[in-house]
């Protein structure tokens, strides 16, 4: 795999260790296998206050994203950059749900090789894209309706877009989502962003790292017909039972797309 591909797998990491405590948040017991998989591209290095933030805020979003999209009341679910996401199969999907996969090739047919004996909770599609370049058709030739509502999410992907990348991710992704669609994806953290560049204990991400949205997303979502909600993480992470010890702008965006067909 790639170097924007290798960060999925200490994601991986982050999610297998929360799988292992009693008062998890979740329970992903494909993220071992990932890790168990590929040995020695899992990144381990150490244990810094700004990895502790970046694997806890990795945690925190999890849980918030198969909250947000069990909740969706979406029948049509996309994951963008899906990397190593096992939510087809661990989560519990309504009947009928129909899941989309969207990633590069290699990261794909790396998850295919373990996943192989696994079965999904709900009917899934695997597209093979690059999100930098025209993935829409790959997307409706597998079946994907854009006259249906859409529950979309673009986790951990943004920060490894330019600006123009990013905006015409996203305004892709509106053109294909119909009234009563919903997206979510990161709002971050300028500061925590500005340290992470200059530490080695994090380079491995930051160093792929392009900006994204070069405006607030709520702006931006807003601009484009989205009615959006901003989700701080200190209050997110606090009703899940893990206080945040330091404050932070960092948090999430959710949004809707008009009313509900």
């Amino acid at each position: 795999m790639d170097e924007v591909s290798k960060t999925a797998l200490g994601v991986a990491r982050v999610r297998a260790v929360e799988s292992e405590r009693l008062d998890g948040l979740f329970d992903d017991p494909w993220a071992a296998k990932f890790c168990a998989a590929a040995p020695d591209q899992v990144p381990t290095g150490e244990r810094t206050p700004l990895s502790l933030s970046f694997a806890f805020h990795a945690i925190i979003r999890t849980r918030f994203y198969d909250d947000y999209l069990l909740a969706s009341g979406c029948r049509q679910v996309v994951l963008l950059a899906a990397g190593l996401d096992s939510r087809a199969y661990r989560l519990d999907w309504p009947a009928g749900i129909r899941l989309y996969e969207l990633d590069l090739p290699k990261v794909l047919a790396f998850k295919e090789s373990v996943l192989a004996d696994a079965e999904p909770r709900c009917r899934r599609t695997v597209v093979p894209a690059d999100l930098r370049a025209d993935w829409t058709k790959a997307l409706q030739d597998k079946g994907f309706q854009p006259e249906e509502p859409t529950a979309w999410l673009a986790e951990g992907l943004l920060i490894y877009l330019t600006s123009e990348d990013a905006d015409r991710l996203l305004a892709a992704v509106t053109a294909l989502s119909a009234p009563g669609s919903r997206i979510a994806f990161e709002r971050g953290d300028r500061s925590y962003q500005d340290q992470a560049l200059n530490s080695p204990s994090m380079q491995r991400y930051s160093t792929l790292w392009r900006g994204g949205l070069d405006r607030p997303a709520s702006q931006w979502l807003t601009e484009h017909g989205w009615q959006p909600t901003e989700h701080a993480l200190g209050p997110v992470a606090e009703a899940y039972g893990r206080p945040i010890r330091k404050e932070t702008s960092s948090g999430f965006v959710t949004a809707s797309r008009g009313a509900s067909r």
